[in-house]
């Protein structure tokens, strides 16, 4: 009989943390999972930022396929900047409503790929129970009515749905999800909803998402928010202990613990500046140029960026190839078959996976002409000028943004992606993967 399976990811988790917790005895619940698992390090999309990541880990698939480009985008058939949550200054500067529309209900109405296929939607399909705590990228076939009346319409997610108070399929009797995250009260709320539905048997996979250690880490740095790790290890006990003791626990569920992207700590901030005729949407550590009217051609909006200390690499593409860009030296390149057409200098793609990813990033439509990928120490300054200098940040290619723990208990394949999560945890129910889902290495 096939285990039910739980995903727990920990956004902003980096290896380093995950390790010296573990080491630490400081996590004891990760600590029991990795005593009882196999654990690895993964790589993650690009932009390695929470929307892009979190629709990778929900579709299995990097930009191209799930089309969600960035915290922050040019909406080019609506004429109209869509923020997804950049920062509160950010949300204000894009309009407060519009904001929180387009990150609670049109990332999965509107702005989600057609062809994309999410995990809920996969298992469901199969006749299957799945549930999602907090995860943006959550698209499903069940209609939920908002708990509050300024959101206007309902979300389609999964059976079991719970989204920080703003939708919830079941009474669980948890605590307000949003009433102090400085102290860890979204992953407490969580807990106490992963409580409820593990001792009711209330699904065959669920998604349990813990934003706050990501939080705590912009602020303090990549390695020192041990406060906001060890809220999360409280609520990943919680969902252990849910099951009567961990040892039952994980004879019910596989499971499969990661991160969506890494952090690495920044100490300058910088506003990318727009050419004439564009439009530059940044946040984080990853920035996109747009060409509007009377805007110059890509290659000369790249060479425009030459010298810029905040740039590490400039992408664009070019007569049917991508073309990566730093202070005049350049690397062409193309898929071709299994493996990459080249030339020019390879050093400027040398972070992890950095030709598929950045390739991806390109293909996107709703990506801009241009994407940078900020160098270390450096940060883009968003839509209302707010940036993380003195803590850390992410989503640019470099490996401490990219690189992720993850752990597997109970699970066949072992993920070298967050892409290859959703085809993993549909092989272990024995449904079949979308076309464009990655094969899956089976671990030793």
């Amino acid at each position: 009989m096939t285990r039910k399976a739980v995903l727990i990811v920990i956004d902003g988790l980096t290896p380093s943390m995950l390790e010296a917790a573990v080491e630490s005895g400081t996590a004891p619940a990760l600590r029991f999972l990795v005593e009882n698992g196999r654990y690895t390090h993964a790589v993650s999309t690009f932009p390695s930022l929470t929307p892009v990541c979190l629709s990778s880990l929900a579709t299995g698939a990097h930009p191209d396929v799930h089309r969600i480009p960035h915290l922050v985008w040019y909406h080019r058939e609506e004429q109209r900047i869509v923020e997804y949550g950049s920062s509160f200054a950010a949300i204000r500067r894009a309009g407060t409503v519009q904001s929180l529309r387009d990150t609670v209900l049109l990332l999965n109405q509107e702005h989600l790929g057609r062809d994309a296929v999410t995990v809920f939607e996969a298992l469901e399909g199969a006749g299957l129970t799945t549930a999602a705590i907090n995860i943006t990228c959550y698209r499903g076939g069940t209609r939920h009515l908002p708990t509050v009346p300024w959101l206007q319409g309902p979300a389609y997610g999964p059976k079991r749905f719970f989204f920080y108070n703003l939708f919830e399929s079941d009474r669980t009797g948890a605590p307000l999800a949003v009433r102090s995250r400085t102290i860890g009260s979204v992953d407490a709320y969580a807990g106490a909803v992963g409580r409820w539905l593990v001792t009711r048997d209330g699904f065959d996979f669920l998604v349990f998402y813990l934003p706050d250690y990501d939080y705590a880490s912009h602020a303090t740095g990549p390695d020192a928010a041990h406060d906001a790790l060890a809220r999360a290890d409280s609520a990943v006990a919680t969902l252990l202990d849910a099951a009567g003791d961990r040892d039952q626990f994980l004879e019910r569920y596989a499971v499969i613990l990661c991160a969506d992207h890494g952090q690495t700590h920044v100490e300058r901030a910088v506003r990318l500046e727009a050419e004439p005729g564009t439009l530059v949407t940044a946040s984080n550590r990853a920035a996109m140029v747009y060409r509007l009217d009377g805007a110059a051609e890509a290659a000369e909006l790249a060479r425009a960026l030459d010298g810029e200390a905040a740039a590490e690499v400039v992408l664009y593409r070019e007569d049917g190839e991508a073309v990566a860009r730093r202070d005049g030296e350049e690397l062409r390149f193309a898929p071709d078959g299994d493996a990459w057409r080249t030339s020019g200098d390879p050093g400027l793609l040398d972070q992890p996976d950095a030709l598929a990813r950045a390739w991806a990033a390109l293909a996107n439509p709703n990506a801009g002409e241009l994407i940078v990928s900020a160098a270390p120490g450096y940060e883009f300054v968003d839509l209302g000028g707010s940036h993380h200098v003195g803590g850390g940040s992410h989503g640019s290619l470099s490996a401490g943004d990219s690189i992720v723990p993850m752990l597997t208990v109970g699970l066949e394949a072992q993920p070298a992606s967050i892409t290859e999560v959703m085809p993993a945890v549909l092989a272990h129910f024995g449904v079949e993967a979308p076309p464009y889902a990655r094969a899956v290495a089976r671990a030793a």
